[in-house]
């Protein structure tokens, strides 16, 4: 009776203690933060969010963590949409208050700061000295460090990719420690950290070189989808005068991909200072946000916009702009909130010469897809081969999508048909994809357009053994 007794009380306890664990492992698991970035297509439940306000602290957590075989993933803004920013029980680092300015010299034109730091906090720094940033996002409310991540180019012609004007920075990698890298210091990292998608480390400070502030003409002109291409070449390229270029083409049911305004910042003949130029901040909000969402809803909301846009902008000729201020796009009015849709990017590369072909065989895909396209800009990207993995095989154009679509499972599944057609497309006239955004392209179709993808993802493993520092982007395609 004893014996069973015994037996029966140890029974109980084993019972008790793997209950008790069982519930505290599902109370963690519950009170565990769920995180997602702007286009909230990828909720996941991360083990805690660190925010970082001190170099001492990143050394600690990520020194811990790769001891403890923790995960890590980094995180500004989050606003790539692919999940490059968290994982899956990972240690979440938010660097958004990782934001000093460490060092600035004017004279020489340059500036550290800490990868926090946004754009828009670096031009409130510098404008008073008459600089300005040579590369930033279209929009300045990104960090330096998210942006190194994922190699941005902006508007201006003339200087290529945002790594073409990165100095220097401080990395602090997966075994706590911190060194340097530039072009002529650990030369290989540098290359993969630029467009690295935060796998090889964490960026602490970054030297960036600047530019003078200038005054800019803007020229509008309304061209055909076919004259672009020679228009670019004769006019804007080769004219040393237009620094900065966009173009916008046609989403309107009544002119898909036909119609297209470019708009051309060329230098000024205005000698007066730029410092006594105010930055701009956004003003007109309600009616821009109204017209998208017209679009959003009707095919006549589509045209009536294209036709309100194009008029608008035509008839800012002649109106002069600062560098800095033309590089302050206006984002508050593209904020949408929606229980059951989102609305995500996607960017084509493709050869300068291929864009009148690209854009009928584009056409064809979308003319037989229910596809709820909302805006195309097309940008210029100089040839660079400098990042592992660079989008710019050659002189580019890149077209960006403002795509609209469902949250549901059906909605991302129709998505990603139709995206996996366009991509197809790109890859056809020997194009390329942007990275960032949500996970829609195949693997196959990853390592076509980027030809060093394997090399990337083993170099990956080379520099950080344990995997310390992943995200879902590393989930999807690394492995």
């Amino acid at each position: 009776m004893m014996k069973k007794n015994v037996l029966l009380g140890i029974f109980l306890s084993i019972y008790l203690v793997g209950s008790y664990t069982s519930y505290h492992m599902y109370k963690q698991q519950q009170s565990r933060p769920v995180t997602e970035d702007v286009a909230q297509l990828l909720p996941t439940k991360v083990k805690e969010i660190k925010h970082g306000t001190t170099e001492k602290q990143l050394k600690n957590w990520v020194k811990t963590a790769s001891q403890h075989h923790e995960k890590i993933a980094i995180s500004g803004m989050q606003h790539s949409q692919g999940g490059q920013t968290y994982y899956p029980n990972a240690i979440l680092l938010d660097m958004k208050q990782y934001n000093k300015i460490i060092d600035y010299k004017p004279r020489q034109k340059e500036i550290t700061v800490q990868s926090g730091t946004t754009w828009n906090d670096i031009q409130q720094y510098i404008h008073k000295d008459g600089l300005s940033l040579k590369v930033m996002q279209s929009q300045n409310i990104f960090t330096v460090g998210g942006s190194i991540s994922v190699n941005v180019h902006g508007r201006d012609i003339r200087y290529g990719s945002l790594m073409d004007t990165v100095k220097s920075m401080r990395l602090l990698q997966a075994d706590g420690s911190i060194i340097e890298i530039s072009r002529t210091k650990h030369p290989e990292l540098f290359s993969l950290v630029n467009g690295g998608y935060g796998l090889f480390g964490v960026i602490l400070d970054v030297t960036l070189r600047l530019t003078d502030d200038e005054w800019y003409e803007d020229e509008i002109i309304r061209l055909d989808y076919r004259q672009y291409t020679a228009y670019f070449k004769n006019y804007v390229q080769q004219n040393p005068d237009v620094r900065m270029h966009m173009a916008r083409i046609s989403v309107s049911p009544n002119q898909l991909l036909t119609d297209m305004y470019v708009t051309n910042y060329r230098l000024s003949s205005q000698n007066t200072s730029t410092v006594n130029e105010p930055l701009k901040t956004e003003k007109i909000v309600a009616l821009p946000k109204f017209m998208l969402g017209l679009s959003r809803y009707s095919n006549w909301g589509k045209d009536m916009l294209w036709e309100t846009q194009k008029a608008y902008f035509l008839k800012q000729n002649g109106r002069l702009e600062t560098r800095n201020n033309v590089m302050r796009s206006e984002s508050d009015f593209m904020e949408y909130e929606s229980a059951s849709r989102t609305e995500v990017l996607q960017e084509y590369f493709v050869p300068v010469d291929e864009f009148a072909s690209y854009i009928d065989d584009l056409r064809e895909v979308l003319a037989t897809e229910k596809f709820n396209l909302l805006n195309i800009t097309v940008r210029y990207v100089e040839k660079d081969n400098k990042a592992v993995m660079s989008y710019a095989k050659d002189d580019m154009f890149a077209l960006v999508l403002l795509i609209n679509q469902k949250k549901d499972h059906q909605g991302i599944s129709d998505i990603q048909r139709v995206v996996r057609k366009m991509v197809d497309v790109t890859l056809q006239h020997q194009g390329s994809y942007y990275l960032p955004y949500y996970g829609y392209p195949s693997k196959k179709q990853l390592e076509e357009a980027y030809p060093h993808t394997a090399a990337f993802f083993n170099l990956k493993r080379k520099y950080d053994r344990n995997e310390t520092f992943v995200n879902l982007f590393y989930k999807e395609y690394g492995k």
